[in-house]
């Protein structure tokens, strides 16, 4: 009984080695459940560490070149809507919405609202498992030498759902500063990015765009 017992712990050991995923292949399944849904629009959470301000943290809706942000600042709400040509500012102190020609448009794939940040990881950066639990992978990300791409932190800490093989947060350091992406969901509308100015009922706009 004794040997019985051994070897089908052996064996058992044996299996687990076998069907184990390195973290390669953990990440190119999670890149291939997020390409089944890049084109229906990204809602994400993303909370920024900053040493004076403290945690700020944004609801980004990003859908084609539309995207709309939410946050909150030191008891201000801001609400901001770009289109890739526009913004509009919508600011809770002044009750005012102020709309611009958008200029930053290199920024349209930067660390708020981008899930491109999701995609590649593999081809730039040395992945190894730091631990597992059992509704998680905990992968550590580190720049390789060879990625030549400035803007690509140096470190990254990725967690992926092993039900749904889906990203359950990204951390990272930009410019000293800390950045989760976090509550990543599916399905945005036209109407979520799209500026309304009846949703603002009585608000002052004000339109500074060169004309």
């Amino acid at each position: 009984m004794k040997r019985l017992l051994t070897t089908v712990i052996a064996f058992v050991a044996f299996v687990a080695v076998a069907v184990a995923q390195t973290p390669e292949e953990i990440i190119a399944r999670m890149e291939t459940e997020l390409n089944q849904y890049e084109k229906s629009g990204v809602i994400m959470t993303v909370d920024m560490k900053l040493s004076i301000l403290g945690t700020m943290t944004t609801k980004t809706y990003s859908l084609d070149q539309k995207t709309r942000m939410e946050n909150t600042v030191m008891g201000i709400d801001m609400v901001t809507w770009t289109d890739g040509v526009t913004m509009w500012m919508y600011n809770s102190k002044n009750q005012e919405v102020e709309i611009n020609d958008f200029q930053n448009k290199s920024a349209e794939a930067d660390a708020e609202g981008d899930i491109g940040m999701f995609n590649g990881i593999t081809e730039g950066y040395d992945v190894s498992i730091d631990k597992e639990t059992p509704e998680a992978w905990y992968i550590y990300c580190k720049k390789l030498k060879s990625n030549k791409d400035k803007d690509a932190p140096k470190k990254m800490d990725l967690v992926i759902a092993k039900e749904t093989y889906m990203p359950i947060s990204l951390t990272t350091k930009m410019d000293g500063i800390k950045i989760t992406m976090r509550d990543i969901s599916f399905g945005v509308t036209e109407e979520q990015v799209t500026f309304d100015p009846a949703e603002f009922p009585g608000v002052k706009i004000v339109d500074k765009r060169k004309k």
